[in-house]
């Protein structure tokens, strides 16, 4: 089977975001992840459920291009917002992504972020339709430390942060397959503690991006 758009999705909740816009469903597990088959707006597409964290991201990715080969791969899920005006629940495209705990600094000179096959350590993805642009952050951590919101303000210059969306981009960039991600505020940094916030904040933000996956799909 083969899908022009597949998604790759981090954990099962932000998969049933999607997967409520599916026909036809169909499931299965492939090399232990989770695989939702179905039609959306008309045409054949999957999700591909990951798990937490870059590795889990990146594996389920390639996993994706080699089940469905397709021209497009779509991440949507929530995230973390960096700066107090942004709100919970508020949904953003994102333009581009970085791997900001990825570091060869000592090794090459090149700045905290910047994958070895690249001088730039941005990853841009593409951007459609009319939702506002961010910049993702992406690591494997999940906590409220102050080094790394400054870092990833400062000086990465992220508007969000998550544990996965970079490193799909860097898969699909690999692979020369259009990437596109969108993403819905689960917390705000300086609003209390993360944890509390996203567990208080989750509900509403799936429905937030569940709402914008029909206009998201389409591009």
């Amino acid at each position: 089977m083969t899908c022009r758009k597949v998604f790759v999705i981090a954990m099962d909740n932000e998969a049933a975001a999607i997967t409520a816009h599916f026909a036809d469903v169909s499931e299965s597990t492939v090399f232990g992840r989770r695989v939702v088959r179905g039609t959306m707006d008309g045409e054949p597409s999957a999700v591909v459920v990951s798990g937490i964290g870059k590795s889990n991201a990146a594996a389920a990715t390639q996993l994706a291009l080699s089940l469905f080969e397709p021209e497009e791969v779509l991440n949507a899920g929530v995230a973390g917002a960096l700066h107090a005006p942004m709100q919970v629940a508020e949904v953003y495209q994102v333009r581009a992504a970085v791997q900001y705990d990825f570091d060869l600094a000592q090794i090459n000179g090149t700045k905290v972020g910047t994958l070895n096959e690249y001088a730039d350590r941005e990853i841009p993805l593409a951007v459609a339709g009319a939702l506002p642009q961010a910049v993702l952050g992406t690591g494997d951590r999940f906590n409220d430390s102050k080094t790394d919101h400054a870092f990833l303000v400062d000086d990465v210059k992220a508007d969000l942060r998550d544990m996965e969306g970079a490193a799909i981009a860097h898969v699909a960039l690999r692979a020369g397959v259009r990437c596109r991600m969108v993403k819905s505020v689960s917390d705000v940094a300086g609003s209390g503690s993360t944890t509390d916030q996203y567990l208080a904040n989750l509900k509403v933000a799936l429905a937030s991006l569940s709402a914008a996956i029909p206009a998201f799909y389409k591009g």
